[in-house]
């Protein structure tokens, strides 16, 4: 029989916990297969560690923000980008980052119970992914459970009912909807081809206060290895106003801002609304293409018995401040996303249009 020895048994002791640690490592990592159909449960990505509510991001799961963000009935908003081992988004100074196959865009929809105690916890609704497959960009939608303990994977579309209570102590409800994978289509449509919206240099222009500290996420991305071809110099001034913070530029560039993020999505030539002829982007200097006095394409209801998009010091003449002022799903601009009006939105939107000469 062959002896057994002390040093043996510290040898396979050793031997089992690397496999065990190993074993422990490889499960912990981000699980996506881009050639595999969408897995059923959020947790099963592994994007996040510990509870799934607290979204502690794992390994290579980078939280970001954008300058102003798209208004969704007053929902929070946290996002996450993960891309695979050894790859990076490529710079692009006016659209949307080139990502690598694999990247995984992670957006996650909450609400505070009480936004003026934050000791009272919040709500997640839903996540959405955005995954770059080998051909295309993929839209699912997660929604949570009421415990918060999971997501699960729905394509149909969701209604859920949210109540919650607001800076002002007012107590907002809200029906919240879920998108189906056609109406995900219908706003990253860009020349009939699904594509991100958030991720630009001048959205991301900002910083960011991440675990070791603040620091710009444009370069926190370089630094990471998330973005090749990204030059400081050069966007020095590349970077989109914040809508709601005074100090961050102009009333006009605040309005432009609040108006590219919320609406030109669809309002730009290679967009959804194209034969508008309301083109929303921020670099679209001609007075016509944001509506000023000029007359929509299609009348009737919408126009709220208006005869121009914008007109100049006359918000209440405006058909831009009706839509977006009303609820009814045949009228509200934008169409999909919101229930509600967005309050803040409206009233400086007004305030531009107020002072325009």
């Amino acid at each position: 029989m062959k002896k057994i020895t002390l040093f043996s048994v510290l040898s396979i002791s050793i031997s089992c916990l690397f496999l065990l640690n190993q074993c422990k490592t490889s499960s912990n990592k981000v699980n996506l297969d881009i050639n595999a159909k969408p897995l059923e449960k959020l947790s099963e990505y592994h994007f996040f560690t510990g509870a799934l509510k607290d979204l502690n991001p794992n390994d290579k799961v980078l939280p970001y923000d954008i300058n102003t963000a798209l208004f969704t009935d007053y929902a929070h908003k946290a996002r996450f980008v993960w891309m695979p081992e050894g790859t990076s988004a490529k710079y692009n100074k006016e659209e949307a980052l080139d990502f690598p196959v694999g990247t995984v865009l992670i957006k996650n929809f909450f609400y505070e119970n009480d936004e003026t105690n934050a000791s009272k916890g919040r709500r997640i609704v839903e996540t959405r992914l955005l995954i770059k497959r080998a051909d295309k960009w993929d839209a699912n939608a997660y929604v949570w459970n009421d415990e918060q303990t999971e997501a699960f994977l729905n394509i149909a579309g969701d209604s859920k009912k949210v109540d919650f209570v607001n800076l002002h102590g007012k107590n907002i409800h809200v029906d919240y909807s879920v998108p189906n994978k056609n109406q995900c289509k219908n706003c990253h449509n860009l020349n009939n081809v699904l594509l991100p919206i958030g991720p630009k240099v001048r959205y991301l222009n900002k910083d960011f206060k991440y675990a070791d500290g603040s620091k710009n996420q444009l370069e926190k991305w370089a630094a990471v290895g998330y973005l090749k071809g990204y030059n400081k110099e050069e966007n020095l001034t590349n970077k989109m106003a914040d809508a709601f913070d005074v100090k961050s530029g102009t009333l006009e560039e605040r309005a432009k801002s609040y108006l590219e993020i919320n609406c030109a999505h669809c309002h730009r030539p290679e967009g959804s609304a194209n034969t508008s002829g309301l083109f929303l982007l921020t670099k679209d200097n001609n007075p016509e293409s944001w509506g000023i006095m000029k007359s929509p394409v299609a009348a009737g209801a919408a126009s709220g018995d208006n005869l121009f998009d914008v007109v100049p010091g006359k918000p209440d003449e405006s058909i831009l401040v009706y839509r977006l002022s009303e609820n009814d799903p045949e009228i509200r601009m934008p169409e999909l996303g919101r229930s509600i009006q967005h309050v803040e939105g409206v009233a400086l939107i007004r305030e531009w249009i107020s002072e325009m000469k």
